[in-house]
């Protein structure tokens, strides 16, 4: 008996025809309006521009519906197809198959994935109003003194300062034009790149362990009534307009904190070092005089004084396990890893720190 052929791709339709011609029946009239689209398994890869293995790739993990058996043949629908097209979704969020696993069984018992997903795209969103742009190497070089430095470039793609634009090796995308103009601008004013680099890296510790306070905070008295349990669509659009709201507050208390410390470290900073000078200028004084030399304190100086370097810290030799010393050291480089772990351990240190001060002061 000779059925109807259909090209790759093109779905076939449910009907009391298609289900009897897989069984061997004659066919039987259909009312046009009850046909739905149906699919075999290369048809719904095609459709969903996914691959046949994946399919069954994810019917195995349960992130899949299992098709329906007509006869000899494996039959999907239109809810296939959605749901392919919502793991595609989620998967470009970031999202793993075990993390898709759990939104999708949320969705089956009835509750939908539209406002965790308004969420996750809010958070997703760039936390600045900059914008990136493009710099040719050509310009990158002028920029930083016209001199070409290939490990310097090397250093700043590792740290993501700049990105390389697929196909275009001359051509990178900066996300902060900011942050390159400032490193710019301290190697114009003598600093070696290498060190404009390690600073960068220590303060990156720095700020997102600032960053991770911050979010722990926030989730204690404002978001832990959302994420303590799958929320439901209103309440993921409440969660979606507190940070909306709350998106700037981080970087203005950032701002307001830094130029406070900047103020009060800078001042005492620079009278240390005036000090300093002052000491080394009154045991300079020439000796027989009646009176002890006594420079001018209200005079101004014509130069600072050369910067003295700071003492180094005590250190202890504490044992590490050789699998953490060797993943820190893929991280930043064998010449970061003692700063970085002691980094690290003094990030810890403040944390722990805070919380206990905080738990006296509600214990008080």
């Amino acid at each position: 008996m000779n059925t109807p052929s259909r090209g790759p791709g093109k779905p076939a339709e449910s009907t009391e025809s298609t289900a009897r011609t897989d069984v061997g029946e004659p066919p039987g009239p259909v009312a046009p309006e009850y046909r739905i689209p149906e699919y075999r398994i290369e048809d719904l890869a095609h459709h969903s521009g996914t691959t046949v293995r994946t399919i069954r790739a994810y019917q195995d993990r349960g992130l899949l519906p299992r098709p329906e058996r007509r006869g000899r043949s494996n039959v999907y629908g239109e809810p296939h197809l959605a749901r392919l097209h919502q793991i595609a979704g989620l998967l470009d969020r970031g999202y793993t198959l075990a993390s898709i696993k759990e939104l999708l069984e949320a969705w089956d018992a009835g509750r939908g994935l539209d406002g965790v997903l308004g969420l996750v795209a809010e958070v997703d969103r760039p936390w600045t109003d900059e914008q990136a742009e493009r710099i040719t190497r050509a310009d990158l070089d002028e920029k930083f003194g016209g001199i070409p430095d290939d490990p310097a470039v090397e250093d700043a793609v590792r740290l993501g300062v700049l990105i390389r634009v697929p196909d275009t090796p001359d051509e990178f995308l900066v996300p902060s034009p900011r942050e390159l103009a400032v490193a710019a601008e301290l190697h114009a004013s003598g600093v070696p790149l290498s060190a404009v680099s390690d600073h960068l890296r220590e303060l990156r510790v720095h700020v997102e362990h600032i960053a991770g306070r911050f979010l722990d905070f926030t989730t204690e008295y404002l978001f832990h009534q959302y994420l303590d349990h799958p929320p439901t669509d209103e309440e993921a659009t409440e969660a979606t307009a507190l940070v909306r709201r709350l998106r700037p507050l981080a970087q203005q208390a950032m701002d307001a904190e830094l130029a406070r410390a900047m103020r009060t470290q800078a001042t005492r900073h620079l009278r240390h070092h005036l000090e300093v000078d002052r000491e080394g200028d009154q045991e300079e004084a020439p000796e027989g005089e009646g009176t002890p030399y006594a420079p001018q304190r209200t005079a101004p100086r014509s130069r600072l004084p050369a910067r003295k370097p700071h003492p180094r810290p005590a250190c202890e030799p504490v044992q590490l396990p050789a699998t953490t010393v060797e993943a820190v050291r893929a991280l930043v480089g064998e010449d970061q890893v003692a700063a970085f772990i002691a980094a690290a351990a003094e990030r810890e240190v403040q944390a722990r720190r805070m919380d206990a001060m905080r738990r006296n002061g509600r214990n008080g």
